[in-house]
């Protein structure tokens, strides 16, 4: 992925566009490209087979009263990001970095957290898109998940792997909304219901909110985005109106996608319909759409699982890596590497045990509000790091309350760990 200079350019400087405009008005057409694609990397790095999977469950298990869960964590997850997202944009460092220059080593052990969990959240990724291609194509999932892995390899070895990144991101992105709006138009799901529980809920699952928020922005999630903006130059106070609206972009595309497919899922549901328990995504997608509803699902998993693939890649190196003291090259080879490894994983085990996925949850609940509480502590007590930035302070104070939510997750993040060993 190409690295730009640490600081914006000057906003005196004219563009292409408009020779009088300066370019902290009008950004040039390349960065609003790069800006769109980090809004989509943070959006489809959480759209992956986890977020699929959880938005069905707990649609069959609390029907239109999980309108309430998705509308509630929405809001919190805004919260979060517009912290992140504006921390490290004015500051134009990324996390690990903050972290390292508010305790020296803090840095490198968020940098662990996130390696390791990205490390087998990426093989359930990989096993993912194996299996979207089985239900779009008919393929072996072991064949489809290699065959995905090189298409992964293939974009990052790309010569402008930058460009295809933000590209493939948005192109999948909207293709996911676009089918999975079809099968909820198909199943005919009961809107007027599902929007009374967003006001009036039938029932209030803490669990689901705090599920929703953890597959949303939890691991590497919450920082796919915001390091992707630094590469693309926005950075600085001076940029502060393109940060926010990128950071609330990002969880918006992520809502639509999670509020279609709930949709999808709660037709079929209401209909009466038997899903299958071992599959039900795909068997509500069937319910829907009959055989083209099981190659549309194909699609739409396939899609989520090499998006995911993909941020959770290019996230957790750049995690290990500098913006100014690490070639292209070497940031590419390890990108590569990241992906061969999860992929000869899946490929000898299957999928990621689990075990290991449970102990991968509990890196990325502890790395949460870790991560968080140095993004809000540079906000509020390390103003020097943000470029005399006058920070919000109604954006700390909803920061700081969002984050004792991150709190409760990382408490039930560690919980399952502790009962392996009980």
């Amino acid at each position: 992925m190409a690295s730009t200079p640490d600081r914006p350019p000057s906003s005196t400087e004219p563009t292409d566009a408009d020779p009088g405009a300066p370019v902290s008005t009008r950004l040039a057409s390349s960065t609003r490209s790069t800006l769109l694609g980090a809004m989509f990397l943070m959006a489809t790095s959480a759209i992956g087979p986890g977020f699929i999977t959880q938005t069905t469950t707990f649609t069959v298990q609390l029907g239109a009263a999980f309108a309430f869960a998705i509308v509630i964590s929405i809001l919190v997850d805004i919260a979060l990001q517009l912290n992140v997202w504006r921390v490290i944009g004015v500051s134009g460092r990324r996390a690990q970095e903050l972290g390292n220059l508010v305790a020296p080593g803090l840095g490198w052990v968020m940098a662990g957290f996130l390696v390791i969990g990205g490390l087998v959240f990426n093989i359930g990724n990989v096993a993912g898109s194996g299996l979207g291609l089985d239900a779009m194509l008919g393929l072996d999932p072991k064949l489809g998940g290699a065959l995905s892995a090189l298409i992964a390899i293939g974009i990052f070895l790309s010569r402008k792997a930058g460009v295809a990144v933000d590209r493939i991101v948005v192109v999948l992105g909207l293709a996911m909304i676009a089918l999975t709006t079809y099968i909820a138009i198909t199943s005919g799901p009961p809107v007027g219901e599902a929007l009374r529980n967003v006001v009036l809920p039938e029932q209030v699952e803490i669990l689901a909110i705090t599920t929703l928020v953890g597959g949303t922005i939890g691991g590497y999630i919450v920082y796919a985005g915001a390091h992707r903006l630094l590469d693309s130059g926005v950075t600085g106070p001076e940029h502060v109106r393109d940060i926010t609206r990128g950071s609330i972009t990002g969880i918006l595309i992520t809502a639509v996608m999670r509020v279609v497919l709930f949709l999808a899922i709660l037709g079929v549901v209401t209909g009466g319909a038997a899903l299958d328990p071992d599959n039900q995504a795909a068997s509500a997608f069937e319910q829907a759409a009959g055989e083209v509803g099981l190659r549309v699902f194909g699609i739409v998993l396939w899609a989520a699982a090499i998006t995911s693939v993909i941020g959770a890649s290019y996230t957790s190196v750049s995690f290990i890596t500098s913006r100014t003291r690490t070639s292209d090259r070497t940031r590419t080879l390890l990108v590569v590497g990241f992906i061969a490894v999860t992929t000869l994983a899946y490929l000898l085990i299957g999928t990621a045990p689990t075990t290991l996925l449970v102990f991968a949850g509990a890196f990325n609940g502890l790395l949460l509000p870790i991560g968080i509480a140095v993004l809000l502590y540079v906000a509020t007590r390390r103003t020097d790091l943000l470029r005399g930035y006058r920070y919000p302070r109604w954006l700390l104070v909803v920061g700081w309350v969002a984050w004792l939510l991150t709190l409760y997750l990382a408490v039930n993040s560690v919980r399952p760990v502790i009962e392996l060993f009980s």
